[in-house]
């Protein structure tokens, strides 16, 4: 029986619940396709050419992009957003809403990113270069291409949506962050639907991988497939990825008047910030962040079935986060514990809301997706309820907690129940 949550003593105007999801990721470009890969421990990562950078490995999207989207419109436009609208348009369609009867002013767009702009600025630098740096040649796309408010922007733009839209810059938390911010618009009725989530193309510019080379945190391994390995005691750091997913947010009032199949119901959420450091994790304020979700839902620690991990690969960060999880959770015995990155790599502002992705299904059929390439655990990573090599079937799944965390300090937290 599911644990009673504080959520069901709000009326069902204050519920949110998903009711579609799209998405591309380096192992999938639908829900299923990409349930699947996880579950049959097939890897999107592979060796990768960057600009100046040269020879390294990725998370690469293999999606067709003329879906929903001209060649002209490709050229205007960015990586980032035509990968949002691929999702964007892949949501809709999974959430059966009748699009063409859909009031377009009272959508909501709200697609967190980590970085962006940084493509296209690389990219107009490399051209005018073979020009002799004459600024004349500069592509006059270049604005609308770098604004913040671009991915979203130009998912409005092609989904002829007229309500509010904007980017939320949260680093790596951001896939979670654009899910919270679409709940509390709809709870504000500032839109009926929201579509919310995150994308990334960060793989395309050489300055995220020579950063993170600098800082000798991006991966290296001879068989690609077994570069991200979160948790190993021979991890060597990230593998850059991009993606996106995005959902198809309701009120709970919506989404069962219309007869909608919902996926999961929104119990909870946090955000909260480290203060304490540019890159390196605080495992206090991470733990803090996970009890304030906790405590938002009305839930205890033990409620929880599957705690699904930000571990990027990194060696403090893994066990950082480990620290924070054994704090909550104890041994973690009634847990299951999961990483979808040692699969696709990091996909940055997509990652919170791609790994989420990863584990809804596990509500229906109860199996909880492996974190692959543990083939070491490092003994600071330590946490018995931690599923590695192959799948485990539950006994039932009725809460999954999603964490997501980021730069500058930045934490994020999502419970989702069952309905």
């Amino acid at each position: 029986m599911i644990a009673p949550s504080r959520i069901e003593s709000l009326p069902d105007t204050q519920r949110i619940v998903i009711t579609g999801i799209g998405l591309t990721a380096p192992n999938g470009n639908d829900w299923q396709s990409y349930r699947q890969a996880l579950l049959e421990n097939r890897s999107g990562v592979r060796e990768y050419e960057v600009r100046y950078f040269g020879a390294t490995l990725a998370g690469v999207c293999d999606y067709d992009s003329l879906r929903y989207q001209t060649k002209k419109d490709l050229r205007r436009g960015t990586r980032a957003g035509s990968i949002g609208i691929y999702a964007a348009n892949e949501a809709i369609r999974h959430s059966g809403l009748e699009w063409d009867n859909v009031e377009r002013s009272r959508v909501g767009i709200y697609i967190g990113v980590t970085e962006h702009g940084n493509v296209e600025t690389e990219n107009e630098i490399f051209q005018i270069k073979g020009f002799d740096y004459d600024t004349s040649v500069w592509s006059h796309h270049h604005n609308p291409r770098t604004v913040a408010n671009n991915p979203a922007g130009e998912i409005a733009l092609n989904l002829g949506v007229t309500g509010p839209h904007y980017t939320i810059g949260a680093a790596c938390a951001a896939g979670n962050a654009g899910i919270i911010q679409g709940a509390q618009m709809l709870r504000l009725d500032e839109c009926d639907v929201a579509l919310a989530g995150g994308t990334s193309e960060s793989i395309h510019t050489f300055g995220i991988f020579a950063s993170f080379n600098s800082q000798n945190a991006l991966a290296r391994h001879s068989d690609p497939t077994q570069a991200s390995r979160p948790f190993d005691r021979d991890r060597n750091g990230i593998v850059v990825a991009e993606g996106s997913c995005i959902y198809v947010l309701e009120r709970l009032s919506d989404a069962r008047k219309r007869g909608a199949e919902i996926y999961g119901e929104l119990a909870g959420y946090a955000i909260n910030t480290d203060a304490t450091d540019f890159v390196l994790p605080n495992p206090e304020r991470q733990a803090q962040c996970v009890r304030l979700a906790l405590n938002r839902a009305g839930l205890e620690p033990e409620d929880i079935d599957i705690v699904s991990t930000h571990a990027t690969g990194t060696s403090s960060g893994d066990s950082q986060e480990c620290v924070a999880l054994r704090s909550v959770f104890g041994e973690c015995k009634s847990v299951r514990i999961n990483n979808t990155k040692s699969f696709i790599g990091h996909a940055m502002g997509a990652a919170g809301a791609l790994e989420l992705a990863g584990n809804l299904p596990a509500f229906r059929d109860g199996v909880v997706h492996p974190t692959i390439n543990v083939d070491n655990l490092d003994p600071q990573c330590h946490l018995p309820g931690l599923v590695t090599g192959q799948a485990e079937q539950a006994a039932g799944v009725d809460y999954i907690l999603n964490n997501s965390f980021g730069m500058l300090g930045i934490n994020s937290v999502v419970i989702i129940r069952r309905v």
